[in-house]
C-alpha cells in the first residue's frame, strides 16, 4: 500500500549521504512519497561543490540520475508559476514553498527551519520540519520498519563497513542526535 503522506525534501538534507540514504529507503519502504524539484537537486550540487571543491560534477549528477531513478513520481514539475505570488525571509527558498504547494506536500523537510516560517507556512497547510524530528516520527510510525531499513543500509554500507555504533556516530554527526539517541535501545537490531 502506497502511502498518500506527501513531503518535499529541501536542498539541505541532500548533502549528507548517511541523511540522504535514510530519506530514501524510507520513502522505497512506502513510509512517504517523496517529492523534490530539479532545482533542488541543482542547488544542492552547486553548494556541494562550492564546500567540496574535490568533487567532480559528473558524479553529483549520476546521484541525481540514481536518485531520481530509484523513488518513484519524485521530480515536482510546473510549480514555477506559484514562486512570484510567495513571500519567505529567503525569496531563493520561494521555489521549495512553491513545489510543495504543487505536489500538495504536508511537510518540508529542511536544516533550514527559520526560512520557511509557521505563520507562512500554515496557510498552504505545509509545516517545515527538521530531519532529526521527522526521521524520530517516522520511527515512532513504525518502529520494526525503521529498524530494518537503518539495519539494511547500515549493511550496504562497504567503504568502510560500519558498525552500529558507527552508524549512529555518523548520524549524530549530520544533525541527527535525537534520532541516533532513540536508536541506541535497539542497537542489537540495527
Amino acid at each position: 500500500m502506497f502511502s498518500r503522506f506527501v513531503v518535499l525534501f529541501d536542498a539541505s538534507v541532500f548533502y549528507s549521504a548517511p541523511v540522504r540514504d535514510l530519506f530514501i529507503e524510507l520513502a522505497l519502504a512506502e513510509f512517504y512519497r517523496a517529492k523534490w524539484t530539479n532545482q533542488i537537486h541543482d542547488e544542492w550540487i552547486e553548494n556541494l561543490l562550492r564546500k567540496r571543491p574535490d568533487l567532480k560534477r559528473k558524479n553529483l549528477e549520476k546521484t541525481r540520475q540514481l536518485i531520481n531513478e530509484a523513488v518513484d513520481d519524485c521530480v515536482v514539475k510546473n510549480y514555477e508559476g506559484l514562486i512570484r505570488g510567495l513571500r519567505l525571509p529567503d525569496k531563493n527558498d520561494c521555489h521549495v514553498l512553491a513545489a510543495a504547494i504543487k505536489c500538495k506536500a504536508q511537510i518540508i523537510v529542511t536544516y533550514n527551519l527559520k526560512d520557511f516560517p509557521s505563520k507562512i507556512l500554515s496557510k498552504f497547510d505545509v509545516e517545515a520540519m527538521h530531519p532529526d524530528d521527522f526521521f524520530l516520527n517516522q520511527m515512532d510510525l513504525n518502529k520494526g520498519t525503521f529498524l530494518a531499513t537503518i539495519k539494511m543500509i547500515r549493511k550496504s554500507l562497504k567503504n568502510p563497513p560500519k558498525s552500529s555504533k558507527e552508524y549512529l556516530f555518523s548520524l549524530r554527526k549530520h544533525a541527527l542526535k535525537k534520532t541516533a539517541d532513540k536508536l541506541e535501545d535497539f542497537l542489537g537490531e540495527i
